[in-house]
């Protein structure tokens, strides 16, 4: 029980350290789109969310998860799963930038948190099946 407590806990570190290396990217196209008045800051973090969950669906599949899934299998759960958090950030952004007068970048830290949580939780069980099952086995 403690070993699978302590696995669990070591994939959502790495989930979360992966989830950073996409962060950074969703976050570049955000402070570029805003900065350079390209985008207001729920727009130029949708885009950047795009560019964070292709990132991110590449290294989570092969290192967090380890997952032999075919990518016709695990892609578009991926995307639905991405999909979602991108909705759920950019209404934590519009609410939190609109109604609440938030900064920008401060928004954005409690959108991602939120977003992390939810997708680990969803990928986890859904998105990636565990090495050895049936379903989406091979590339």
């Amino acid at each position: 029980m403690l070993r699978s407590r302590i696995g669990r806990a070591t994939r959502f570190v790495t989930y979360a350290a992966i989830g950073a290396v996409g962060t950074l990217a969703q976050y570049g196209v955000l402070i570029g789109s805003v900065d350079l008045h390209i985008a207001g800051p729920v727009a130029g973090s949708a885009v950047g969310a795009v560019v964070g969950a292709t990132v991110n669906y590449l290294l989570n599949r092969r290192i967090t998860f380890r997952s032999n899934a075919r990518h016709a299998v695990a892609l578009p759960k991926f995307a639905t799963t991405a999909g979602a958090g991108m909705l759920v950030n950019a209404l934590v952004m519009a609410w939190l930038t609109g109604p609440a007068r938030v900064h920008y970048l401060v928004a954005q830290l409690v959108a991602t948190a939120v977003v992390l949580v939810l997708t680990y939780s969803v990928n986890s069980v859904w998105t990636f099946k565990a090495r050895g099952t049936a379903e989406g086995v091979g590339r």
